[in-house]
């Protein structure tokens, strides 16, 4: 859950109505009834633009500037908490809003060359996506920063002869143009096979192509209209309370972020409302058990686990470590966490596989040869005619090849200049280490694109933990295993990222009519745009906000130290961990795998009420602050389904989407005012009736 995409890509949370409709036969392209439902009917009479019409200037223009804004809000997330929902039906809104503001001005103007497509919005879409999923492939909030000296530092006890690397611009960008167009070229040869052999359901793409699709129907206009008003309405108030918050966060712990809501002592102990306008809209868009999940997360570890815990420090863990210490409570802490997420992508993984494995066996097994002539005796069945959906579908998305030379030489090229350039980034990272991965990768990037189009499941951060582990044990402590295992993490992680992504693209330009080469275009000019923008915000962050990284702090980048202590893990193994820790972990790790079994097995009607162990594992390190905001736009959805389910569905995604959007915009100026020295004229802080007297008392003398 770490990420947007990583593990269950997350969904575009889009209303129930496009969730439905994503359902529908005509997706499948079989079934009575279905010419009833014909969606390309609708636009029969519209000419679809040629592959190179579709990739507009203006498309590019609007991508580039909704992939700043949106790359904000993901780096804001990553360094917050990690949990990244789907944007993409801000991303999709907003995109629909700038062009055909756009194209109308110039409509009227008399100078409008070519309409706006429902192709044209699905580049705009691709390209935003692709660029934005930078911010999280990338690693800024997790092994790429994992690599910093703060980071390293809170994770080791000896402060001499640490081995790190600390941020710089010029080495992430290079780092991200060497490693984020591998995945790209790996999986294009495929795309035929994935979409309209097997045809695989890609659930988050389908969803996205139906609300494109409504977009652009006389109804889903109209809709589409007052949604983006809602957005916009939403947008402005959730930037103007992140502006009025500032003005009271003149110093440590001051402003409505600590406002101890139940009291003092439950503050210490994370429990309080924050006012954050960003998790209440994370909140209304991630699904109620991931919310639930959280918070019952951070009441077994801060509200039991670590209280009792701390009842044995002088017995488990030295008195005279500092609380950041990770051998003393601290340490119980992350390792306790690491082994839930470990235990909760160990399942997943197997599982994703398995049922992969499955799904190609069945698929292989029952494909009937295409040459099978029919005889007297045993004439060939009849085979259900083709919507025409369907054969509208497939001959378009068939004309437009990509020729597999050029996808296997692109891969190839790019593979050998990343096995000269990123041991030039990493010495620790051996040329034939990243051969290696090139050679295996595009195997596990096939898997994780196939499981994604069965299960909607991305497994990227697995591979990338299992890159840590091989390639780390492989280096070796003394020739800088931890550092070549989070760089191996990078390049797998990126890979099989990218390949998920761009099938699920492939699948939502099918269902739009948009070239795959287009789409394919799309994709390469939005990750160029990420590999940019994303290195730059990230060091905008890292050059307003000092202390980022370091637990207490508006950021502290918790998956960070998390990877960090991964590879720590593969390399130097268990013996640095505390007193009785390495059996929480095991106890824990056992758990992650017996509650996923339950959920299985009770199944989705039955095991609504199962928490998560990847969500319940983020708060055992964060607390559970931000899991109070994000029940409490759980909560807002709830009652607002109740009144009224319609309206709820309808305008739900896009409230959420501006609450998010808008105080995660206001973390540019807010950078902004922090590199020009500029601070907030006020600290609002909250004390004891106690503190306060000693306080009135020492002022008064």
């Amino acid at each position: 859950m770490e990420n947007r995409r990583e593990e269950k890509r997350e969904e575009p949370k889009l209303g129930l109505e496009e969730k439905k409709k994503g359902k529908m036969k005509q997706e499948e392209g079989e079934g009575e009834g279905e010419e009833e439902l014909s969606v390309e009917r609708i636009f029969e009479k519209k000419e679809v633009p040629s592959w190179r019409n579709q990739l507009t200037k203006r498309a590019f223009a609007v991508s580039l500037l909704l992939s700043v804004m949106f790359t904000f809000i993901v780096m804001k997330l990553n360094l917050t908490t990690g949990i990244i929902p789907s944007l993409n039906v801000s991303a999709g809104l907003l995109g629909y809003f700038f062009v055909k503001t756009w194209t109308k001005v110039l409509q009227n103007s008399g100078i409008l060359k070519q309409p706006f497509t429902r192709q044209e919005n699905t580049v705009i879409q691709t390209c935003v996506v692709a660029s934005a999923g930078i911010a999280f492939s990338g690693g800024f909030g997790s092994y790429l920063f994992g690599m910093s000296e703060s980071i390293t530092k809170q994770s080791t006890e000896n402060k001499d002869n640490l081995d790190y690397k600390n941020p710089a611009l010029g080495w992430m960008i290079g780092f991200l143009f060497a490693v984020s167009f591998l995945g790209l070229f790996s999986v294009v040869p495929l795309r035929k096979i994935m979409i309209i052999d097997f045809k695989l359901t890609y659930p988050s793409g389908t969803a996205t192509a139906h609300l494109i699709n409504s977009f652009h129907t006389p109804e889903g206009a109209k809709l589409a209209k007052k949604q983006v008003k809602v957005l916009g309405k939403f947008f402005s108030f959730s930037f103007l309370w992140g502006f009025f918050q500032w003005f009271f966060t003149a110093g440590d712990d001051c402003g409505f972020t600590s406002f101890p809501t139940f009291g003092l002592e439950a503050y210490k102990n994370k429990f309080f409302f924050d006012f954050s306008a960003t998790y209440v809209g994370v909140g209304m868009i991630c699904p109620y058990i991931v919310n639930v999940s959280l918070l019952i997360g951070g009441i077994l570890s801060w509200g039991i686990m670590w209280p009792l815990i701390a009842t044995k420090r002088g017995d488990w863990y030295s008195k005279d470590l500092s609380p950041t210490s990770l051998g003393g409570l601290q340490g119980y802490k992350v390792f306790i966490a690491i082994a839930l997420i470990l235990g909760d992508g160990l399942y997943n993984f197997f599982k994703v596989l398995i049922r992969t494995l499955a799904g190609l066996f069945y698929m292989l097994h029952n494909k009937k040869p295409k040459n099978d002539l029919p005889v007297t005796d045993h004439p060939s069945p009849a085979l259900p005619p083709l919507s025409y959906d369907t054969q509208r579908r497939t001959q378009l998305f068939l004309k437009d090849q990509i020729p597999t030379w050029f996808a296997a030489s692109g891969y190839i090229a790019i593979g050998a200049i990343s096995s000269g350039v990123l041991p030039l980034i990493f010495p620790e990272l051996k040329w034939y280490y990243i051969i290696v991965i090139c050679i295996f990768a595009p195997t596990l990037a096939f898997c994780n694109a196939f499981g994604c189009g069965l299960t909607d499941w991305s497994l990227a951060s697995t591979y990338g933990k299992l890159a840590i582990f091989i390639i780390g044990a492989w280096a070796g402590s003394s020739n800088g295993g931890v550092l070549a295992g989070l760089a191996a993490c990078g390049v797998m992680m990126n890979i099989v990222s990218t390949a998920s992504d761009l099938m699920q693209d492939f699948k939502t330009g099918y269902l739009t009519l948009a070239s795959p080469r287009a789409m394919f275009v799309s994709q390469v000019i939005g990750t160029a745009m990420g590999c940019v923008i994303s290195p730059c915000v990230f060091w905008l962050f890292y050059k307003a906000f000092p202390n980022i990284g370091e637990p207490g702090t508006p950021y502290p980048a918790p998956f960070a130290l998390v990877y960090h202590n991964i590879a720590k893990l593969g390399v130097e193994g268990v013996s640095s961990l505390p007193k009785e820790c390495l059996m929480l972990c095991y106890i824990f790790f056992g758990a992650a795998i017996v509650i996923n079994l339950v959920r299985d097995g009770l199944g989705k009607k039955r095991a609504w009420f199962i928490p998560l162990p990847m969500a319940m594992a983020i708060p055992f390190y964060l607390g559970s602050y931000f899991a109070i905001d994000m029940c409490i736009g759980s909560l807002i959805l709830f009652v607002w389904e109740r009144i009224n389910k319609t309206k709820a569905d309808a305008f739900g995604p896009a409230m959420a989407s501006g609450l998010i959007c808008g105080e995660g915009i206001w973390t540019l100026p807010s950078s902004i005012l922090a590199l020009a020295g500029v601070k907030p004229p006020i600290c609002m802080k909250f004390v004891s009736r106690a503190t306060n007297s000693r306080l009135d008392k020492y002022l008064g003398s």
